[in-house]
Parts: structure tokens; C-alpha cells; sequence
């Protein structure tokens, strides 16, 4: 019994300690991403959005460059600290930024639209025509009998 339980303890014990040692070799200490890229990320998108008119905080191309710095950044700071991205505290982190920030943005800027109807005209007509033309073809040599078989 007494044998029993000191392998249980050293198993327990090396349990322990490799859980302390683990995080520190496989590389991404979340906590410690998690607020770099709240302090140099965040930091320097609020300063750029605080430098922009707020009314022009949904004009996709006023903002682009600043997203584009943000999206960078989270994903330098994650190779520098071997991490993954993107990862469940990056995607958090664009939660937080679009709440924040675009909240009351339309989505009409960002939707599909019809082409221009001189491109869609076209696509429309031309099968059209052709369609009516094949019918037209197929009738017109439906009636002519002679010289057929």
C-alpha cells in the first residue's frame, strides 16, 4: 500500500510539474498574448480611429488602411510569440473592435449588387436572341419538305 502511494505521489508530482513546465515550451501563453495585442494593437488602432471623423468610421475606404494595420499587427504579434492565427482570442479581439468601432454601420456598402445594366444587358440578350433564332431555324426548316430524305 505504501509503495502503491508513492508511485501515485511521484506520478501526481510529475503530472504537476509538467503541467508548469508545459505551457512554457509549447510556446503561446494566451494571457500574455491577449494583452499585447490589446497593448500595441488596440492602442494604436484607437489612436488612428480617434485621429479619423467618426462619420467616417463606416466608409470602408477611410478605414481600410487603419483595419489592415490592426490585422497585421495581431498577426506579427502571434509568430513573434508562437501562437496561432487566427485564434479564439484574435477572432474575441475583431468582435470587440467591430462592436466597438462599426457597430452602426449598413451593410449596403458591403452587399452585391447587379452589374451596371450595360454589362447586364448583354448576358441577357445574346441567349435570348439565340433562342429565338434556333426556334425560328427549327420551324422554318420543319416546313420545307423537299430535299430532306
Amino acid at each position: 500500500m505504501a509503495l502503491e502511494s508513492a508511485t501515485l505521489l511521484k506520478a501526481g508530482l510529475l503530472l504537476l510539474m509538467a503541467a508548469q513546465v508545459l505551457p512554457l515550451v509549447s510556446g503561446c501563453n494566451r494571457g500574455f498574448f491577449e494583452r499585447m495585442i490589446s497593448d500595441l494593437c488596440l492602442a494604436k488602432f484607437k489612436f488612428d480611429m480617434g485621429g479619423l471623423d467618426p462619420g467616417l468610421w463606416c466608409s470602408w475606404p477611410d478605414t481600410t488602411e487603419i483595419y489592415e494595420g490592426l490585422t497585421n499587427c495581431t498577426y506579427q504579434v502571434a509568430m513573434r510569440m508562437d501562437c496561432f492565427w487566427p485564434n479564439q482570442i484574435v477572432d474575441r479581439f475583431f468582435m470587440q473592435i467591430h462592436q466597438t468601432y462599426f457597430h452602426d454601420c449598413a451593410l449596403t456598402g458591403r452587399l452585391l449588387h447587379d452589374p451596371p445594366i450595360g454589362v447586364l444587358a448583354p448576358f441577357i440578350a445574346v441567349p435570348v436572341l439565340v433562342t429565338l433564332l434556333m426556334t425560328a431555324l427549327v420551324v422554318w426548316r420543319s416546313k420545307r419538305t423537299e430535299g430532306v430524305l
